[in-house]
């Protein structure tokens, strides 16, 4: 027994030991296990020092455009199934004057535009035939009634029996009224869908029940756009006064730009872009490519010119910089043109730039900041009210995490106010930004499940927690008095 285990030891120690190329002189007598015939302990822990440092540095210190949007948890994955924050809500079946009739009117809404393509395919728009993929839409920035709508109708968390619902939407196509609306010179004309709404509303026993507290609808403008102020001081561009009617005072207004100062009951949500993925990996694919960008310019800027104001002076500003300056990539939106209009050409703009301005244009608000943020660009604003008071429910809460905000003073020293921000922080800052997208995104309507919360998710989760605080003090109110 002895004899036959010194014989095996034997034999083990010769099988490790014998060299590979034993009959090749000239070759060096590597062994079959290098990692034990020729490492010394010394090595061993170096190599293995070596590989824990390199891992490290692959995993936490490599450059965000490398990394997964699934590693640096870029997309919210809670199933909306679940409607886990939503309350069930109930969609009024409005008469055809305050919806289809509209999109019928299409060629009647805009003398300087045919509408009739952007109100198809439930207000996507026309596909891109582009390479950017199946999910995305020529889709006009003033149809987020139509577009949330038709999100609503197929949303897990839409009920048909009214008696169980907590939340009720009024789909009116608001948005589509004020453009159809807006050269009527007869001020009661233009405003009698409005009030015709109002009527329709006040006769509902759902309605008068808690006085609309716990009713909201989208318009899909400015709000400025349904505040006409009745004072012939002003100048008249057209506004309706929906937003003015009292029996609305309580109505939660979801609008691409609310009033800063008088807009309590407005909460503004994102503007439309290209992008309506069906599904979570669409929204990963596309954070991957962004992430992956090569951005050799500082600064972007995608817009055209203003008439005389503060405004205007700003983006003249802008605009003079950017054409002298070649650390900036721009898109000059004129009558005429699609540059502005052709979804592929502003994105591969925007996404060859490490910042976005926004400048205020006839309002605060733009569209192109939410395409900015959809290609991973760093908005730059020039006033508060570009965002920051508008967007609460979809920004983080500190604005210097994916955003900058200059003083409208600074324009002409742009490209050195953007140079003095290290690059460690403009890559933590895009981070930030590509997180926001799927939130902010419109995901397709078609889709039932997409696996995380889009524009529409976000503005529900909101409006149930604005409903119940506001029931709640209503009974507070009841059992005190």
């Amino acid at each position: 027994m002895a004899s036959r285990t010194k014989e095996r030891e034997k034999h083990q120690i010769q099988f490790i030991s014998t060299p590979i190329y034993s009959k090749d002189k000239e070759k060096p007598p590597y062994t079959r296990f290098v990692c034990i015939s020729t490492l010394s302990k010394k090595s061993l822990i170096v190599t293995s020092l070596l590989i824990l440092l390199f891992t490290f540095i692959y995993l936490f210190l490599s450059p965000t455009s490398f990394q997964s949007p699934h590693s640096i948890g870029l997309t919210q994955t809670q199933a909306t199934s679940t409607c886990n924050g939503i309350a069930p809500f109930y969609i009024y079946d409005l008469p055809a004057r305050f919806t289809t009739d509209l999109v019928d009117r299409c060629q009647f809404l805009n003398i300087y535009v045919d509408t009739c393509p952007h109100v198809v395919n439930q207000g996507l728009g026309q596909p891109v035939t582009s390479k950017l993929g199946p999910s995305w839409y020529g889709t006009n920035e003033f149809l987020s009634d139509m577009l949330f709508h038709a999100r609503a109708k197929n949303h897990p968390c839409h009920t048909h029996d009214i008696d169980a619902a907590k939340l009720f939407y009024v789909p009116f196509y608001a948005g589509l009224y004020a453009s159809f609306a807006f050269r009527e010179g007869n001020h009661t004309l233009r405003d009698q869908l409005a009030v015709e709404l109002v009527s329709y509303l006040s006769n509902k026993p759902t309605f008068r029940k808690h006085g609309g507290r716990d009713h909201f609808l989208v318009v899909g403008r400015t709000s400025w756009d349904f505040m006409r102020i009745s004072d012939p001081n002003i100048a008249d561009f057209g506004a309706n006064r929906l937003l003015y009617l009292p029996e609305l005072a309580d109505v939660a207004v979801l609008t691409i730009e609310r009033h800063p100062w008088e807009g309590k009951n407005q909460f503004g949500i994102p503007y439309p872009s290209y992008f309506h993925p069906k599904t979570a990996d669409e929204v990963f694919t596309w954070q991957d490519k962004v992430l992956g960008s090569k951005r050799p310019y500082l600064y972007a800027f995608v817009g055209g010119a203003r008439v005389a104001s503060e405004k205007a002076a700003v983006r003249a500003e802008i605009i003079n910089k950017c054409s002298a300056s070649k650390q900036c990539a721009q898109v000059t939106c004129k009558t005429g043109t699609i540059g502005c209009y052709d979804p592929a050409k502003v994105l591969a703009t925007l996404r060859g730039a490490q910042f976005c301005l926004q400048p205020p244009g006839l309002s605060f608000t733009r569209r192109s900041t939410f395409d900015s943020i959809l290609a991973g660009c760093i908005p730059v604003f020039f006033s508060e009210h570009s965002a920051y008071t508008q967007y609460e429910w979809y920004i983080p809460n500190e604005a210097r995490k994916w955003s900058v905000l200059l003083d409208q003073k600074k324009a002409e020293q742009i490209e050195e106010e953007l140079e003095k921000i290290p690059l460690k922080e403009v890559e933590s800052m895009r981070k930030e930004v590509v997180r926001m997208i799927p939130q902010v995104t419109y995901a397709h309507p078609d889709s039932t499940k997409p696996g995380f919360r889009d524009a529409v998710d976000m503005a529900l989760v909101q409006l149930t927690e604005r409903v119940e605080r506001a029931l709640e003090q209503e009974q507070t109110a009841v059992r005190v008095d």
